[in-house]
């Protein structure tokens, strides 16, 4: 029987650390996604992956996020024309 991977304790951010972290572009808080995978700029509608514990906040790197995913995260604050 084969053990179910583990994530590797030095490939795991801090969340201190992502606290202090901003949108590269329009310098506004990220989120952390459920799966703690991307850190998501709702200002920007980008994605930043995080690659081995590394948050990648580089634009070349980002996706763009879709409206609805946005208004699924658990912190989004709608302005009263976007609901």
């Amino acid at each position: 029987m084969v053990a179910p991977a583990q994530t590797d304790p030095r490939h795991v951010v801090d969340v201190k650390t992502l606290e202090m972290l901003v949108c590269p572009l329009t310098k506004t808080r990220l989120t952390l996604s459920s799966d703690r995978q991307t850190l998501i700029s709702v200002a920007a509608r980008l994605a930043f992956p995080i690659v081995r514990g590394v948050p990648l906040l580089s634009l070349d790197e980002a996706s763009s996020v879709d409206p609805d995913a946005l208004r699924r995260l658990p912190d989004f604050e709608a302005k009263p024309d976007e609901r």
